[in-house]
C-alpha cells in the first residue's frame, strides 16, 4: 500500500462461540455485506469449526475477497454468544482471526467487544433453587 493513499474501511464483524467462529466483513455503515466466511467452510470435522486454525483459514478466505473489492483496513466487532444464559467471553477463534486480519495486510483500526448483555430481560432457566448438581 502506497504511503499517502487513504485507507478504506470496512468492519470485521467476528462471532466467535464455542462451536463455531463466523467472520463477516461489511462496509463502514454496517450494511453492505463484502465477504463472509467461516469455520465449518473450511474444515470437515465438526469439532473443529470453533478451532483457532479453522478461524484463520476463514479469515484468510474473508480478507482475500475484502482486498479484491478495495478494502485496506479494518475495525473489528468482536461477538459471544452472549445473552442471558450464553458465555459472555469469545471462543478460541476470535483471536486468531484478528490476528489473520493483520497478518493478511489490513490495517487493524479499533478492536471492539459486541456481546449482548441483558438489562434484566427473561428470567434465567433452572428454577426457583438454581440448578442442582
Amino acid at each position: 500500500m502506497a504511503r499517502n493513499e487513504p485507507v478504506r474501511w470496512g468492519i470485521a464483524h467476528i462471532y466467535a462461540s464455542y462451536n463455531n467462529t463466523i467472520i463477516h466483513i461489511t462496509d463502514i455503515t454496517g450494511t453492505e455485506t463484502i465477504s463472509r466466511a467461516s469455520g465449518g467452510m473450511v474444515v470437515k470435522a465438526d469439532r473443529m469449526e470453533s478451532s483457532p486454525t479453522a478461524a484463520m483459514a476463514a479469515a484468510k478466505k474473508a480478507a482475500e475477497v475484502a482486498f479484491e473489492k478495495g478494502l485496506t483496513g479494518i475495525h473489528v466487532k468482536i461477538k459471544a454468544p452472549g445473552g442471558h444464559d450464553g458465555p459472555n467471553n469469545p471462543g478460541p477463534g476470535a483471536q486468531a482471526a484478528v490476528r489473520a486480519l493483520s497478518r493478511m495486510g489490513l490495517r487493524i483500526g479499533i478492536i471492539e467487544d459486541v456481546t449482548p448483555i441483558p438489562h434484566d430481560g427473561c428470567r434465567k432457566k433452572g428454577g426457583k433453587r438454581g440448578r442442582r448438581v
